[in-house]
């Protein structure tokens, strides 16, 4: 239930709760006969059981019924301290009718306290033995100095005798479970120690009550009352502190066996029995023997408790050992275990036969999709269906490890034959969908593979070779697409230091403005009319010159590059889209296509950012374009498709770039509002020489329209394609025919409004053959 109060009072609530407490308990102290006591004390109960109610409840305390359970227990405690002393010398049953509340309270009370264990799975065997012990300590002294002098007292009824004699005896129970909760908590909060306040104040009430039992009486002073008001005000303070959440929530200690916290209780708890053989022991067979009875029990306790330390010191070493030698999640050997299987294989195999040292470095393509889109609880799940595959999946002389978040690595001896025919044993492991949640995901891996002879004398040295140049090859297997596998090459390295340096170079060149936006124009087939333009990003090195976007593209999405690249040409693009439009450079519709990531269509907060960027420079959304591979919309996740439609909205179109190189799903065009596709360079390239590539041109165009979708035609290079492209409908196309993508300037001198380069409009025949099959216009982007 969400708190009516202000966040600032409603954590302040247990304060004014212990300050109310301790201020009723001094009345009650001062005036303990006076009305004015009898109503601090209603009052105090009644606060402390609405506490029970509310607190948990607005912090989010489990389980719930556990603490409307202890609301209820106040509320009997409550009613039986009020009755008690009106009923106390009234005729059988009548004095019962305080006890049965009481009573009820105490099973409530241990229930309570059993489900808070329950819902922290804390029932631990050293706190069980611990609190075992104390029980039978302080209900040997209970029993002595208590319970047994109040059931042998005469004159009064049995019945409550024994009910006088119980109640020291339920302080014992109540006991264990509470130790068993202190034991097993690493920190005390302020809720806990408000629940021990709570129960130290009942085991003095009761402990008071039973001293005057033992002469005789029930009850004999207000003054008896005085530590449940304390027990009050603990229990209110901890329903009413936000720690009242944690008290519920596992907070296991690792093992200390014999801390001095432990000690400070067993201690006087075991040297009890003999303290009360010399005080009380001698009055008596039946205590001589009961002492005996108790210390030789506490003593097999303590036995049990020190072979259970024992046991748990060795398991705790043996768990130790497991956790650094193995991976957590899959219990699979870690990079530290299967590197020295590594080093011994290497040492083991002769260098002079057939058999070699195999090294397989899996990476899993699509890993962070799931990731992103289910969360890394799911992919941890992955990671163990993977894990537990791959080990069914290979011989058990096979070493398999995970050695990072979605790598595994296998080690094997034999020949070449024998070494691929383990990567199609490996293979097979992604042969069968993987369950995800509620659905299923087809995944594969990219396979790096190295091999050397056997070397027992550098065995370390080529153990660490073969892990580090099976993880190179995987990196070029990576880098030609997903489910590949690549033996390693010497020539490797040269292409990972080539690699690495571009990277840094890259982050250089953010810092050192070396990147530029160069803008190809998109135009309409049937007039060469500039309709819009891509904003491509391009990168000049001082050195090195030109570097291609296909080999430093890559980079950046692997370094997480890509994000801060794409904000910054989207920004670059906006700014100058506004200036021509300012300028009149442009028409009003004249659209900038630009690309966008997806890392960036992840960005909760995008839309928010690109429509600030929209109002600073001045630019409609829908003089923009965002283009986004199909790989966003199969991979989408929730927080990508809000993304998407919340782009959509702000009123931006929304392309699919490269469109036929990929999944090419009707139904992903249709789950998400992206507004039109753009035909991948690939199949216009083919068009009227490849009756494929014109079948393929045709049904993307055909379905688009069906979908309402504009098509744009990237890779148009001659007056062939541009013709051909226009008969099957396509209105918009991009292309070196009318140029290559060039800096703002020379953009702006070549396409001034609108202005189409010489010979580029259609040939009359081919706008009459072609103006008959569409008679629509499409709309731009």
């Amino acid at each position: 239930m969400p708190s009516v109060l202000p966040p600032g009072i409603a954590r302040r609530q247990w304060q004014f709760m212990a300050a109310f407490g301790v201020v009723v308990t001094a009345l009650y102290t001062a005036y303990p006969s006076s009305p004015l006591a009898s109503v601090s004390l209603v009052l105090l109960g009644v606060l402390t059981v609405a506490a029970c109610f509310l607190g948990p409840r607005r912090w989010g305390a489990e389980p719930p019924i556990a603490w409307l359970l202890m609301a209820l227990a106040a509320l009997l405690f409550l009613v039986g301290l009020l009755i008690r002393p009106t009923v106390t010398d009234r005729a059988m049953p009548l004095p019962l009718l305080a006890d049965a509340a009481t009573f009820t309270g105490y099973v409530l009370l241990g229930t309570f306290l059993f489900l808070l264990l329950r819902a922290r799975q804390s029932l631990e065997r050293h706190a069980v033995l611990d609190g075992l012990i104390v029980c039978l300590a302080a209900g040997l002294t209970s029993t002595l100095l208590l319970a047994a002098p109040a059931a042998a007292i005469t004159g009064r009824p049995a019945l409550l005798s024994i009910i006088q004699a119980t109640y020291p005896l339920c302080d014992v129970v109540l006991a264990l479970l509470v130790i068993n909760l202190a034991f097993t908590t690493k920190t005390w909060s302020i809720s806990m120690i408000g629940a021990l306040v709570m129960m130290v104040g009942l085991f003095l009430g009761d402990t008071a009550y039973a001293i005057v039992g033992v002469n005789g009486q029930i009850y004999a002073s207000p003054l008896l009352n005085i530590p449940y008001l304390v027990a009050y005000t603990g229990l209110g303070v901890s329903a009413l502190h936000p720690s009242v959440a944690e008290m519920s929530r596992a907070d296991r200690l690792p093992v200390q066996a014999w801390s001095w916290q432990r000690l400070a209780v067993l201690l006087p708890a075991l040297l009890l029995p003999f303290a009360l053989l010399l005080t009380t022991g001698t009055r008596a067979a039946s205590h001589r023997l009961l002492i005996a009875v108790t210390g030789a029990l506490m003593v097999v306790l303590l036995l049990a408790r020190a072979m259970s330390a024992v046991q748990a010191q060795v398991a705790a070493q043996l768990h130790s050992e497991h956790q650094a030698t193995h991976d957590p999640l899959t219990s699979l050997p870690n990079r530290r275990s299967i590197s020295y299987e590594i080093e011994r294989l290497v040492t083991t195999v002769d260098s002079h036969g057939p058999d070699r040292v195999w090294v397989y470095m899996l990476d899993l393509d699509g890993f962070k999709w799931v990731n992103d889109s289910w969360g890394h609880d799911t992919g941890d799940q992955l990671v163990i269906e993977v894990g537990r595959r791959l080990r069914a999946a290979v011989p058990e002389t096979v070493p398999v490890a995970r050695v990072g978040g979605d790598e595994f690595l296998l080690a094997f001896v034999g020949d070449k034959a024998g070494a691929l025919r383990l990567v199609d044993d490996i293979r097979g492991c992604f042969a069968r969908p993987l369950p995800v949640r509620d659905t299923e995901v087809v995944i594969s891996a990219s396979i790096g593979i190295a091999h050397a002879v056997g070397d027992p004398v550098r065995s370390a040295v080529t153990a660490e070779a073969l892990m580090r140049d099976a993880d190179t090859a995987m990196y070029r297997a990576k880098g030609e697409g997903p489910g590949r596998s690549t033996i390693f090459d010497t020539s490797m390295h040269d292409q990972v230091r080539e690699r690495i340096e571009l990277e840094v170079a890259l982050r250089q060149a953010l810092a050192d403005n070396q990147l530029h936006v160069a803008y190809q124009p998109i135009v309409r087939l049937e007039t060469g009319m500039p309709v819009g333009a891509e904003a491509l990003v391009r990168w000049q090195h001082p050195e090195r010159g030109a570097i291609p976007p296909m080999l430093f593209i890559p980079i950046a999405e692997d370094s997480g590059l890509i994000s801060q690249i794409g904000t910054w040409v989207r920004n670059e693009a906006l700014r100058q889209l506004g200036v021509w439009r300012s300028q009149g450079v442009v028409s009003e519709s004249f659209y900038l296509s630009i690309n966008v990531s997806p890392r960036q269509l992840s960005e909760p907060d995008l839309p928010l950012v690109f429509s600030g960027e929209l109002f600073r420079y001045g630019v409609p959304a829908h003089c923009v374009a965002l283009e986004m591979t199909e790989s966003v919309m199969v991979d989408g996740s929730s927080v990508t498709s809000r993304v998407l439609f919340e782009l959509r909205q702000l009123g931006a179109k929304l392309l699919v770039d490269d469109f036929g190189t990929g999944f090419s799903a009707l139904g992903y065009l249709r789950r998400f509002p992206v507004t039109g596709v753009k035909i991948d360079r690939s199949f216009v390239t083919g068009l009227g020489k490849n009756d494929q590539d014109d079948e393929i041109v045709r049904a993307v165009v055909a379905m688009s329209h069906a979908l309402g979708l504009s098509v744009i035609a990237e890779g148009v290079e001659t007056q062939l394609q541009r013709e051909a492209l226009y008969h099957v409908g396509v209105v918009n196309g991009q292309g070196w025919l009318w140029g290559k993508a060039v800096p703002a300037e020379e953009f702006a001198r070549q396409w001034r409004l609108g202005a189409a380069l010489p010979a580029v409009p259609l040939p009359v025949a081919a706008i009459t053959s072609g103006s008959g099959r569409h008679r629509r216009p499409e709309p731009d982007g």
